[in-house]
């Protein structure tokens, strides 16, 4: 409980007429009694603020947020004494989370309810608790403060920004993701599995032209084929202290979590099944799921992963991918390797493309195109170009030794991992390579 600034100034008013007393000889009963007044009602305001009000408290907010972007969280308070009472709200939130709209100051009359709605904006993803409510309480005087917590205890969990990812997806069932670079998904006549026969049409190539069936039929009938279905998508994600690299206020690691959903969306509607397994201080493994709930399961599973300050062990990561994933499938690793990784990237690639179609996908800095770009005007400016061409030439070489052992690469910046990410995923399926 706390005095209110009117309880101060009613003491500082006593204080100044305290002084006085020396000098004028009947303030010492004025005092007397004001003194004895003011404090027989400070006691009586504490006496009667020191019950607990009976206010009940429910919350609407949904369980899943998304992670950097606002949502609005609706507290309702409800008013079930014989009084009125001047609150001051104020929600328990997490640290990670920024509040706008809260603590806020209301009366409530007797048998009344009010609705405060705020807003949160959560910065990091993960399971997260609102424990409840802690009101201060005006006394009845307004001589005095009194808090109280409510428990009102309710889970939340922030996922990715499925708000970003639901434009991707939206563009994807409407089948425009051309308006973020992504081609067509619809590859009508090309792939490797039979779909139908039908009249020959002008730029057909010869050899889908089906002879048996022109003979029968006395004009030129060509084969269609379709993408194959049911292929398997697994991804190795690399929640090692590289990821951990945030441009635009947001790390590698969600970035490539966002790519990989948006991938495993259009490749589920493709009629494949996704997987996932993630290595770097967080070992799990997801089995491939292609169910209609799939994206869904695939959320549950990563919402909560986070990089961590272990280094990522592409080997050993490699070696369990190919114990768990025994079918032929393609294989995304999602990684921001640096120099000394090369020759582990490369290890446990090559050993994954034994059996499997290998896609690396490494993220690199914007900041190193951008620097490469800035003129060199002294010694400190020409060698850091040195060392970023020497850098860079290390990672060509590396891409070369991909394709010789014949792993597609990626080498993007983060905002366009997106788009490079599901046009691979298109070529591939539209080639037969998988």
């Amino acid at each position: 409980m706390t005095p209110t600034r009117l309880t101060l100034f009613g003491w500082g008013i006593l204080i100044v007429l305290g002084l006085l007393i020396p000098f004028i000889d009947w303030f010492s009963r004025l005092w007397t009694i004001s003194m004895g007044l003011f404090t027989g009602v400070l006691l009586l305001d504490f006496l009667l603020v020191r019950k607990r009000p009976e206010l009940h408290f429910t919350r609407t907010v949904h369980h899943s947020l998304p992670v950097t972007a606002w949502s609005e969280i609706v507290l309702k308070v409800c008013n079930k004494d014989n009084q009125t009472r001047h609150v001051a709200v104020c929600e328990h939130i997490p640290a990670d989370f920024t509040v706008k709209d809260m603590p806020v100051d209301f009366e409530l009359t007797p048998g009344a309810c009010a609705k405060i709605p705020y807003k949160v904006y959560p910065v990091r993803r993960g399971l997260f608790v609102l424990p409840g409510v802690d009101i201060a309480v005006r006394s009845q005087f307004r001589f005095w403060r009194k808090k109280w917590f409510y428990p009102c205890e309710e889970e939340v969990r922030v996922f990715p920004n499925y708000r970003e990812i639901g434009h991707y997806l939206l563009l994807a069932v409407s089948h425009q993701l051309n308006q973020m670079g992504i081609k067509e998904i619809r590859q009508r006549g090309r792939g490797g599995e039979f779909h139908q026969l039908r009249d020959y049409r002008d730029g057909d190539e010869l050899n889908k032209v089906d002879w048996k069936a022109t003979s029968r039929h006395g004009h030129m009938i060509s084969r269609e084929f379709q993408t194959e279905r049911d292929q398997q998508i697994v991804f190795m994600l690399d929640c090692g202290r590289r990821m951990r690299h945030e441009e635009s206020k947001r790390s590698f690691f969600d970035q490539s979590l966002n790519a990989m959903l948006l991938l495993a969306h259009v490749a589920i509607r493709q009629g494949d099944a996704v997987g996932v397994y993630t290595f770097g201080g967080q070992d799990k493994w997801i089995l491939p799921l292609k169910q209609d709930d799939a994206i869904r399961k695939l959320l549950h599973h990563t919402f909560d992963l986070h990089p961590t300050t272990e280094a990522a062990d592409y080997i050993t990561a490699a070696s369990k991918v190919m114990a768990l994933q025994r079918r032929r499938s393609l294989i995304v690793l999602l990684t921001n390797s640096r120099a000394e990784d090369l020759d582990d990237v490369l290890y446990g690639m090559t050993l994954l493309s034994r059996k499997h179609l290998v896609v690396v996908a490494d993220l690199k800095e914007s900041i190193i195109d951008e620097t490469m770009e800035c003129p060199v005007t002294n010694m400190d400016s020409a060698l850091r170009y040195l060392s970023l061409q020497d850098y860079l030439n290390q990672r060509k070489a590396l891409q070369k030794n991909f394709t010789h052992h014949r792993i597609q690469t990626l080498d993007v910046v983060a905002d366009k991992l997106p788009a490079a990410l599901v046009n691979r995923y298109l070529d591939i399926k539209s080639s037969g390579q998988l």
